[in-house]
């Protein structure tokens, strides 16, 4: 919900944003995060009664318990370093990627479709498809996420503002202040 707030709050500052994705299940292990199905209910059941408030606070369409999440995010993931390493933004990728989960109950761990949705936003979703599959890109995911477990990241999305880190869209508030606005 908060994607398309950082990148703006970013371009007002005239700051740069380093997308790095990352493995979430090993961020989660490494840190001592539950998957959502492993969480108690009462933990489960407050997440949606705060997805529907900021939901209704930022305008951005969202179902609460998408069909398809959470599912393995390796091929997004991937796919998005592919994309970086291929000179290209992913802000833009980034922000269909999510937006296929969480509001037009798209798989994103089925490959043609994230291929698809690559495609659609006017990148070569089959050739950054391919160039995922390189040890080139699966050595830059690990890199990335060792690189998270070492700057102590927990949660997504996760921000970090001249060494600060902030946790949540909710935090984006906080990320502002620290960049002048």
């Amino acid at each position: 919900m908060g994607h398309q707030r950082i990148i703006d709050a970013a371009k007002r500052s005239g700051a740069t944003l380093n997308f790095k994705p990352i493995d979430t299940g090993k961020i989660f292990a490494a840190s001592g995060g539950l998957p959502l199905a492993k969480r108690p209910v009462q933990r489960r059941n407050y997440r949606l009664v705060e997805l529907r408030r900021w939901r209704d606070e930022s305008g951005v369409h969202l179902n609460l318990q998408p069909k398809f999440h959470p599912v393995p995010d390796r091929c997004s993931a991937l796919v998005a370093i592919a994309a970086t390493l291929s000179g290209l933004d992913i802000g833009p990728l980034s922000l269909a990627l999510m937006r296929g989960c969480w509001a037009e109950e798209k798989n994103l761990a089925d490959e043609d479709t994230v291929a698809a949705i690559t495609s659609s936003i006017g990148l070569d979703g089959a050739a950054l498809l391919e160039k995922s599959k390189s040890d080139e890109v699966a050595a830059k995911l690990e890199k990335y996420t060792e690189d998270a477990m070492e700057d102590g990241v927990f949660g997504m999305p996760w921000y970090q503002v001249d060494g600060e880190p902030f946790w949540g869209q909710d935090r984006i508030s906080f990320v502002e202040k620290k960049l002048g606005l």
